[in-house]
């Protein structure tokens, strides 16, 4: 199956991707926070006890715990995945602006290793810390600024580019699979519709919304590997990527690779429909 690949405006994909980005993540963050704290090691926590717990000694704001690094990494994130996804479909279509479903998830697997390297990382490894550091009984980091400021002393530059390894995997698999689901699903949807129709925002929404629950159950295991790669203890507990899988395996078991799922399927389908219909949307005024 082919998908027409249309031609974007390089500026406009950054700006409607990064817009987008910064929305879904402010909307969404709770879920994020539930699914990061129960991918720690130590005691298993269940969504609902994370949640009263977080309310019970932070109030609902405890929710938001290191929500301005994940707002301000998921806008650049999101601006640079749209932006370079559509680089990557012009550059892999066809003379009559057409890409096929592997083509299509090549563009995304650049797009998502691109996303790992410029935006995601640093704001993943500095949200995870605070984070779990704000589990901790004295918390070290007094927020976004004092935080990054104290890992970048203590660490180095490399210190907010911890798990990068699994970020890109994760990032790169994630675009590969959520934009060809979103891809071939619009297409299969078009062609029940009138040549030219826009599709209407429950549709769009729906869409990305499935892209997204295909999504979290085939890079679950990636983001649980990240989660720990970038927690405070991680220098102590793990050699490396492959150490920490294999740690996680023999002494957790595998199930524990599906920790945080319900948090995450509820972030990435919700996601998924806000991002794509934000996206379009702007796309369709700013054209």
């Amino acid at each position: 199956m082919s998908v027409v690949a249309k031609k974007d405006k390089p500026l406009h994909s950054l700006f409607a991707g990064a817009t987008a980005g910064a929305i879904e993540a402010f909307v969404t963050y709770p879920t994020e926070f539930v699914k990061t704290r129960s991918q720690f090691g130590g005691k298993k926590e269940g969504p609902i006890a994370i949640i009263k717990d977080t309310i019970r000694t932070h109030g609902v704001t405890g929710l938001y715990s290191g929500c301005m690094a994940l707002v301000i990494g998921n806008s650049a994130k999101a601006g640079v995945r749209f932006l370079t996804y559509d680089y990557f479909k012009q550059q892999l279509s066809d003379s009559q602006g057409k890409i096929t479903a592997p083509r299509s998830l090549l563009a995304g697997l650049g797009a998502g290793m691109t996303e790992a390297v410029f935006a995601v990382t640093p704001s993943e490894t500095i949200k995870t810390k605070l984070i779990d550091d704000a589990k901790r009984p004295t918390p070290q980091y007094r927020g976004l600024i004092h935080g990054t400021a104290s890992i970048i002393k203590q660490e180095g530059i490399l210190g907010i580019y911890r798990g990068l390894f699994p970020v890109m995997m994760r990032q790169g698999a994630n675009s590969a699979v959520r934009f060809t689901t979103y891809a071939t699903l619009k297409q299969l949807v078009q062609g029940t519709a009138r040549p030219g129709q826009p599709l209407p925002s429950a549709i769009t929404f729906g869409i990305g919304g499935i892209a997204g629950l295909v999504t979290v159950y085939t890079t679950m295991p990636l983001d649980v590997i990240k989660t720990r790669m970038q927690s405070l203890d991680a220098r102590v507990q793990y050699r490396n990527s492959f150490h920490c899988a294999y740690r996680i395996f023999t002494e957790e078991g595998l199930l524990r690779f599906w920790t945080g799922t319900t948090p995450r399927l509820a972030r990435l389908v919700l996601s998924g429909g806000i991002v794509f219909t934000i996206y379009e949307k702007i796309m369709k005024v700013i054209a």
